[in-house]
């Protein structure tokens, strides 16, 4: 009698599930992702080494990705930047002060992204570290109200600063990179399902963050699926995207298993993300912030920080740059004022 082959789950298991007392506790970390390299593909999907430049463009905004010989960082890689940014935003909300620069035990880290945490899981951690550090960007979308033009790396460094007896990591220290630090600093980010780390594939991933940060929580965002490529940095044919795309779908109409949105394909290639109603209610659609919600000081206060500029206009350039309401709108919209003023100074 022959036995059919049992199905693989279509999320990896919970590994944090058997935590202990030491480990960082994501319940008061939650993940968060920066929404600049949400937008933008800056991360590889490939789990082979990919040592291709890339260079992408979309409107008045352009990304260009040089690996180093170790290969571009790939989205598993990003989990260590999730991990931090969680731990920076964490930090932040408590009133604590932050800095570029975290110390942080290799373990905790792996638990709280559910990756394995034997040898395997060590070197793996590793080798992200040597990615991380040595793919170079060069872009001039804007953090935190300053515009790059240079070309720096998602971290400036990680230092191993205690092993153990065989040469294990144990204690980590690594230090962010300043467009990195600018998105946490001005709360540009916005927060991730748990299961994010569960899914397996690295598309399932990117199309994933790509609806958390156009869907928002809407009930549906839809994208054509050759943008849809193009977005997620996929160097697939078209054809074989849309098996991979084709793929995710059917196995998401049987499980579910996407965080916090469903996915369709219709047959005029329309990808349909809808929203599941599990975005957090704290953080708010675009479309819910009213448009003439500033007091009257903050009006006043713009003028001063941007002179001879019409502060309506740019507060309808800034109601466009949001993505979630701020905790205090005058004060981000006078800050917004500010920077817009040192970009483009005075208007001709």
């Amino acid at each position: 009698m022959t036995v059919a082959p049992k199905e693989r789950p279509p999320l990896l298991p919970d590994r944090r599930a058997e935590s202990d007392f030491f480990v960082c506790d994501l319940m008061d970390a939650a993940p968060k992702g920066d929404m600049a390299s949400m937008e933008h593909p800056i991360f590889s999907l490939s789990t082979k080494p990919d040592r291709n430049v890339r260079r992408y463009e979309h409107g008045d905004v352009f990304v260009e990705i040089k690996p180093s010989a170790d290969g571009l960082a790939t989205v598993h890689d990003r989990d260590i930047l999730i991990y931090c940014i969680s731990q920076l935003m964490a930090a932040i909300n408590a009133g604590r002060p932050v800095s570029p620069v975290l110390r942080f035990r290799a373990y905790d880290l792996l638990k709280a992204t559910n990756r394995m945490t034997n040898g395997q899981g060590y070197e793996a951690l590793k080798a992200a570290f040597e990615r991380l550090s040595g793919t170079r960007i060069s872009t001039n979308i804007i953090t935190g109200g300053k515009e790059e033009f240079n070309t720096f790396g998602l971290i400036e460094r990680a230092t191993i600063t205690r092993e153990t007896r065989d040469g294990r990591m144990q204690d980590l220290e690594v230090k962010l990179s300043d467009w990195v630090f600018n998105a946490i600093q001005h709360q540009e980010v916005l927060t991730l399902h748990r299961n994010y780390f569960r899914l397996r594939k690295p598309l399932e991933r990117r199309m994933y963050e790509l609806a958390r940060k156009h869907c928002g929580k809407k009930e549906e965002w839809k994208i054509s699926l050759p943008v849809l490529q193009k977005k997620c940095g996929s160097v697939s044919t078209e054809k074989e995207f849309r098996r991979l795309v084709t793929s995710i779908v059917e196995e998401d109409l049987r499980s579910q298993h996407m965080p916090d949105y469903s996915v369709t394909l219709d047959d005029s290639d329309m990808v349909t993300f809808r929203s599941r109603g599990t975005v957090p209610v704290a953080e708010v659609a675009i479309e819910q912030i009213p448009l003439r919600g500033l007091d009257l000081e903050a009006y006043s206060q713009a003028r001063i920080a941007a002179p001879g500029w019409d502060v309506y206009y740019i507060e309808k350039e800034w109601r466009n740059w949001i993505t979630e309401a701020p905790r205090d709108p005058e004060a981000a919209f006078i800050a917004f004022c500010a920077k817009w003023y040192a970009l483009r100074g005075h208007p001709r």
